[in-house]
């Protein structure tokens, strides 16, 4: 053999030749082809504003490991990748850019320059995270890149703005939104995170008009009062019924307005008594609409009090609360203050939080897209993985609300919607119109604001695939296979994905939703910029190589569950690199033989039967994990067979026929079973570390010119030898038996002795024909077989499943070294014990020492107390 192996693996030399290749030679290119199944992931796309981060890498490595096996099982594999417009995220990029480097806002611009600065700063620094991505070994077909707002997403966008409109699904309204004051838009449900904090309840004393009495209201926002329009009781509260019909003061503006009944009111929370504020409160706006209630809006976009309230005008939100408050004990008509928890809502965006008003926005009407998409996942059309999730996406989509969609934002899709100047009509066509279809007036006006990002979201499975033209590979590819995601955004994206997809398609979007879960430090914290514990996954792959980067993401994760990242699991796999690397160039050295293939298999050795077997099974295995998304249960699998099984044990038992004087039919058959394992192991490998395994083997003998687009193995059942491998078994047990009673005495491998091997007859058998093994690997000298125990005096004993084995204990060890050497360690560790057993007795040392402290020095009292027990042991053992 002439190819070789570097001495050390250099990823660095290896990833970046390798990538540009594959893509060079369109390994990742996947095409319509009516003769291969097809299997097809789209890219959660990530934002342009993006730096590539773990949560990236660890959709990515799921993503890819998915792809690049089902390429080698003959499917027609797309990996079809692309970006997010962002709509919140790049805005505020690039208006800060604007106020930094020249002082200016986006009004100074005006829309359309602001824009096309946006876009400038898209093309330049947009695909960053592309190349990123192709770091970790993505094998994406980038021919396929999509954008969400090219030319192909725009136009599936507003096909499906204008079709829903049509239907009646996308309406204008005034309704209650959530409104972030920092960015300045509409957020949707979804993008609102709750979190519990600690607040206040302020009783207050709202006067009856033309009486001595009041009614106690308890509210946590007490600067939404200005807006109030009515107070409500429950119809069957007695203790308000004589007020029902009446009016009440409003404090602070002397505004009067009506006591009210309505069955929202809980008699039972609080006073029973609700202030209505149709403007700053969902629950509030319903009452509003049955009582046909005023709706007074008293902030701006900002949060600031508008011209509705009074004195209070121009105040922050939280200015006003603590000015109202003071005004009100003056006037004697704070009652109370009570500590509350409660549930805030914040921007998801910028953690500002949310404030519910009243605002005219474009809404999608979820009930009657929700039927179908709860259908899918109810009948298993769609699957999560794991199923606990469906019953969190169930509980959402049959408690929906409608979809705000519009956001008061320049950059992303603006809504096709054109107001007539003359007669009102709203114009929405798939074409900007030129006069108004109502009454012929070209006077036509854009609705300035845009889309909810996730709105062109939503349709990613499809419209990336060329919808709504009938493209061919829209009709191949969909619907897509998996849906690899987050369980952080099954509301923002997964959602939303499922009912378009049954709304424009008929069909469901994915077979599968693969959830994972997030990449927290490694103290189970979540990784942020203000903890200072993010970590930068191109920092590791320059470190440590993208395998080990790939390798370790996916060692130990389950679906749904989050994982801990710890540079120290990244050296382990890299040590796991090495191992493959050094076990290869060993094969490499020993190879005779230039040609790929299974051995004769009536010339095989024990050995060679046990690790053809265990492959087998590795095979089925490792295909039917990665067929359950149980990746990292496959990756362990992997990790196991080729460090222990292949490395530790079956390049060791076949050293010795790789020797030039070995039997040369044996050493063929040694080196064609070295080569077959190993190449073949590597293909099951490759979909997780995909550069090492490649580099390997093409320096193997193989066939095919890419290890990416050779076929998967598969499971062979003339390839089963269970009986064998109970045999190895039966010696490997042996040997590590063998082996550990050494290391307890440290017993040098130069120090070789007798081996009496006492069992039943066809047990001995295995013994003995497997007698070269335990000479080599528990350093024996000679086997003794026997049916009956000796006399086992000085000797010391190794008990197996079915044999018990003795070695003389003088052969082993200088019985009198070995028992001074031992009565120096149990000196030692009494004084030890006694110097603890002086600190844990001393009640000064417990009770005032760190509790910690204390605790450290208890573990080592037992750790010392075992210590000495092994010791004694060791003695009574020597001793016989």
């Amino acid at each position: 053999m002439t190819n070789k192996l570097e001495k050390v693996y250099n990823p660095q030399n290896v990833e970046s030749r390798l990538y540009k290749e594959w893509q060079e030679k369109g390994y990742f290119n996947a095409e319509v082809d009516g003769k291969k199944e097809p299997f097809c992931i789209v890219m959660q796309p990530p934002n342009v504003t993006g730096q590539l981060h773990l949560g990236h890498a660890l959709d990515s490595t799921l993503q890819d490991i998915l792809i690049r096996a089902k390429r080698m099982q003959g499917y027609s594999s797309l990996y079809l990748p692309g970006t997010d417009h962002a709509g919140i995220a790049t805005q505020i990029k690039v208006e800060e850019m604007l106020r930094v480097e020249e002082g200016k806002t986006k009004y100074d611009l005006g829309r359309e320059a602001f824009l096309e600065r946006v876009w400038a700063w898209k093309n330049e620094y947009g695909d960053r995270i592309v190349e990123q991505q192709k770091k970790l070994g993505a094998s994406c077909d980038w021919r396929r890149a999509r954008f969400t707002m090219d030319d192909i997403c725009a136009r599936a966008v507003r096909e499906v703005f204008v079709r829903l409109y049509e239907k009646g699904l996308i309406y204008k309204g005034s309704r209650i939104i959530n409104w972030c004051p920092d960015c300045t838009t509409a957020l949707s449900d979804a993008e609102v995170e709750y979190n519990e904090k600690d607040g206040k309840f302020w009783h207050i004393k709202y006067p009856i008009k033309d009486s001595g009495e009041f009614l106690v209201i308890a509210t946590t926002r007490p600067e939404t009062m200005l807006g109030d329009t009515a107070v409500a009781v429950n119809p069957k509260d007695k203790r308000y019924k004589h007020l029902v019909g009446k009016t009440v003061i409003l404090p602070l503006l002397n505004r009067e307005i009506p006591v009210i009944e309505d069955d929202y009111v809980e008699m039972d929370f609080g006073t029973g008594c609700v202030k209505i504020t149709p403007s700053h409160d969902p629950n509030d706006f319903e009452v509003g609409k049955r009582h046909s209630l005023p709706e007074i809006l008293v902030m701006d976009k900002n949060a600031r009090i508008n011209e509705n309230g009074g004195q209070y005008q121009g105040l922050d939100r939280y200015e006003a609360r603590k000015k109202i408050i003071e005004d009100l004990k003056e006037l004697g008509l704070l009652l109370e203050i009570r500590d509350h928890k409660h549930n805030v809502g914040s921007c998801y965006r910028c953690n500002t939080v949310v404030e519910p008003i009243i605002s005219a926005q474009w809404f999608v009407k979820m009930k009657p897209l929700a039927e179908e998409a709860i259908r899918v996942v109810r009948d298993s059309t769609i699957k999560f993985v794991p199923d606990r999730f469906s019953k969190i996406y169930m509980n959402w989509m049959e408690n929906v609300h409608d979809w705000c969609i519009s956001r008061q934002l320049w950059w992303g899709h603006r809504i096709p919607a054109f107001y007539c100047e003359d007669c009102g009509h709203i114009n929405v066509t798939r074409e900007d119109p030129e006069k108004c279809e109502k009454c012929g007036s070209t006077r036509l006006k854009q609705d300035d604001d845009v889309l909810d990002t996730w709105f062109s979201s939503a349709l990613w499975p499809f419209s990336t695939l060329g919808w709504p033209e009938k493209t061919p590979a829209l009709d191949y590819f969909y619907p897509t296979s998996v849906m690899v995601t987050g369980y952080d955004i099954i509301f923002f994206w997964v959602a939303r994905m499922i009912f378009s997809g049954m709304e424009h398609m008929g069909r469901e979007p994915f077979k599968h939703v693969f959830i994972h879960g997030i990449v927290r430090d490694a103290q189970g914290r979540k990784m942020s910029k203000s903890l200072g514990n993010g970590i930068d996954p191109l920092e590791v792959v320059r470190e440590y190589g993208a395998d080990a980067l790939r390798f370790t993401l996916v060692t130990g994760i389950s679906p749904g569950n989050d994982t801990r990242f710890q540079l120290e699991r990244v050296e382990a796999s890299r040590n796991f690199a090495n191992k493959i690397w050094n076990a290869s160039r060993f094969v490499l050295m020993n190879l005779t033989i230039d040609e790929y293939g299974l051995p004769v298999l009536d010339k095989l050795e024990l050995p060679d039967k046990w690790i053809l077997s265990k492959y087998n099974k590795l095979i089925s295995e490792v295909s039917d994990n990665i067929d359950r998304f149980e990746l990292g249960i496959a990756a362990a699998k992997l990790y196991d067979f080729i460090w222990s099984d292949f490395c530790d044990w079956y390049i060791e038992l076949v050293k010795p026929r790789l020797s030039e004087d070995a039997d040369k039919e044996s050493r063929n058959t040694a080196e064609r079973v070295l080569v077959y394992v190993l190449s073949d192991t590597l293909k099951l490998l490759h979909p997780f570390m995909p550069f090492i395994t490649e580099e390997i083997w093409r320096t193997l003998p193989h066939i095919g010119e890419s290890i990416m687009i050779s076929d998967w193995p598969e499971y062979s059942e003339k390839l089963n030898f269970e009986s064998f491998e109970r045999e190895m078994g039966t010696l490997m047990n042996a040997i590590r038996g063998i082996r550990n009673i050494r290391a307890e005495m440290n017993v040098p491998a130069s120090k070789k002795a007798q081996l009496i091997i006492v069992s039943e007859n066809p047990v001995l058998a295995i013994y003995k024909s497997g007698e070269a093994y335990l000479k080599k690997l528990a350093y024996v000298t000679d086997a003794v077989y026997l049916n009956e125990l000796p006399d086992a005096e000085g000797m010391v004993s190794v008990n197996t499943e079915n044999a018990k084995l003795f070695m003389p204990f003088k052969e082993l060890v200088d019985i009198e070294k070995e028992l001074s050497r031992l009565n120096r360690e149990l000196e030692k560790a009494h004084k030890e014990l006694d110097l603890i057993n002086g600190k844990l007795s001393n009640p000064g040392f417990v009770s005032k020492a760190p509790k910690q402290l204390v605790d450290s020095e208890r573990e080592k009292l037992e750790k010392i107390k075992a210590l000495i027990t092994n010791i004694n042991e060791s003695i009574e053992k020597i001793k016989g």
